[in-house]
C-alpha cells in the first residue's frame, strides 16, 4: 500500500474512530476500513454475553463469584463493555467501558481470535 492510500484510509478511519497516537500497519488499516464499511449491516446492535463462575478466597474464607461480560456494538461506531459480578456472600458490582478508538477495536477483535 502506498502512503497516499494509507493516508486516505487513516483519514476515513479517523472520521469514525479516534486514531490519535495510533500507528496502524497496512493490514490493520485495511481491517478497520472493512469493519467500518460493514458496521451497520454486520455489527450495529449485536450483543455477546459470557458468564463465568469461579471460586475465590478472602479473609472471611471461600466464596463463589459469578461474572457476566456483555459486549454491545453501539449505534455510533464503538463497543460498550458491561461487567457485573455477584458473590455468594452478597457482594456485587458493575462497570461499563466504551471503546471508540482504533487500537481498542483492534485489541477487542484480537482477543477473540
Amino acid at each position: 500500500m502506498d502512503r497516499h492510500e494509507k493516508k486516505r484510509l487513516r483519514d476515513y478511519i479517523g472520521e469514525h474512530l479516534d486514531v490519535s497516537r495510533t500507528r496502524l500497519t497496512d493490514d490493520e488499516a485495511r481491517f478497520l476500513s472493512d469493519f467500518l464499511d460493514e458496521y451497520d449491516a454486520t455489527y450495529k446492535g449485536r450483543t455477546e454475553t459470557r458468564t463465568t463462575s469461579r471460586v475465590g478466597w478472602s479473609s472471611d474464607g471461600k466464596y463463589t463469584r459469578r461474572e457476566t461480560f456483555t459486549d454491545t456494538f453501539t449505534d455510533d461506531v464503538g463497543i460498550r463493555q458491561d461487567y457485573e459480578y455477584q458473590d455468594d456472600d452478597g457482594q456485587s458490582g458493575a462497570s461499563t467501558n466504551v471503546i471508540t478508538d482504533a487500537r481498542g477495536i483492534l485489541n477487542w477483535f484480537g482477543d477473540r481470535t
